[in-house]
């Protein structure tokens, strides 16, 4: 309907804003992958220099700045927390995630995701920020022979039927975490003026394998050698497609209000 304005962007433009002059509507993308404060060392291919420092305890104060300006937020979590770090709480290591060799003890990813997500729902519901705020559940991968560092690729054309797949056990885990922690917000988030709705997603995208980038998170990646061994992208979700229906959910969500 109208050209968007962008008012924002971060250094890295992971971070954007955008605002429509004819509705006085700004829309804002922020860019905190644990929503926790976090040293990240990572390069665009998701290749790590060094381990994550995590600080369980603390919010990323990339958005808690920012959050008394929203109406409405979306947040969602997920496989970021499947990656190697080493957590911080009260100012000390610990432990880790899947940190071999470094004589910390070892703790789930399950641990820190229930952590984070109940820190997060907690500033949430009590910041006195009336707002309207959605869940999103985690959203499969579907890599096939092999991971997103060996090999693995997502050529499927077409949707799975229903009962041709299942969860996960990772997506399972994280799903069941997410539910749990909502329930228990939502019930602080009515005492407090607060609206807080489930946007699950997990299951109607495990119906969609094609929904990815695959090969193609570059720019025509075949062009030059029809051959190429380019790193498929089968966690990311591209336009039009399955994305599309989460925003067709989103508004009607949106539409129907706190009823």
């Amino acid at each position: 309907a109208e050209q968007a304005v962008e008012v924002y962007h971060d250094e890295q433009y992971k971070s954007k804003r955008w605002h429509f002059p004819s509705h006085n509507f700004t829309l804002s993308v922020i860019w905190s992958p644990f929503l926790l404060k976090a040293d990240i060392f990572e390069d665009i291919n998701g290749v790590s220099s060094a381990e994550t420092q995590l600080h369980l305890d603390k919010l990323d104060k990339t958005w808690t700045d920012q959050y008394e300006n929203f109406d409405y937020a979306v947040i969602a979590g997920g496989k970021w927390f499947l990656k190697t770090a080493i957590y911080h709480e009260n100012g000390t290591v610990t432990g880790c995630h899947s940190c071999l060799g470094k004589n910390l003890t070892e703790m789930s990813f399950e641990y820190a995701y229930r952590r984070a997500l109940k820190s997060i729902l907690d500033f949430m519901m009590e910041s006195g920020r009336k707002a309207f705020v959605f869940l999103r559940t985690t959203t499969p991968d579907h890599f096939e022979n092999g991971e997103w560092f060996s090999g693995g690729t997502c050529n499927r054309t077409g949707p799975f039927k229903e009962g041709e797949v299942d969860i996960k056990d990772v997506d399972a885990e994280m799903r069941g975490i997410e539910m749990e922690e909502f329930e228990k917000a939502s019930i602080v988030g009515a005492e407090n003026g607060v609206t807080l709705k489930l946007l699950d997603t997990t299951r109607m995208s495990m119906l969609r394998p094609d929904g990815h980038p695959g090969p193609y998170r570059q720019f025509q990646p075949f062009a030059k050698d029809k051959n190429a061994k380019v790193q498929n992208d089968c966690l990311h979700w591209c336009l039009p497609g399955p994305i599309d229906s989460w925003n067709d959910i989103l508004m009607e969500m949106v539409i129907r209000g706190a009823h």
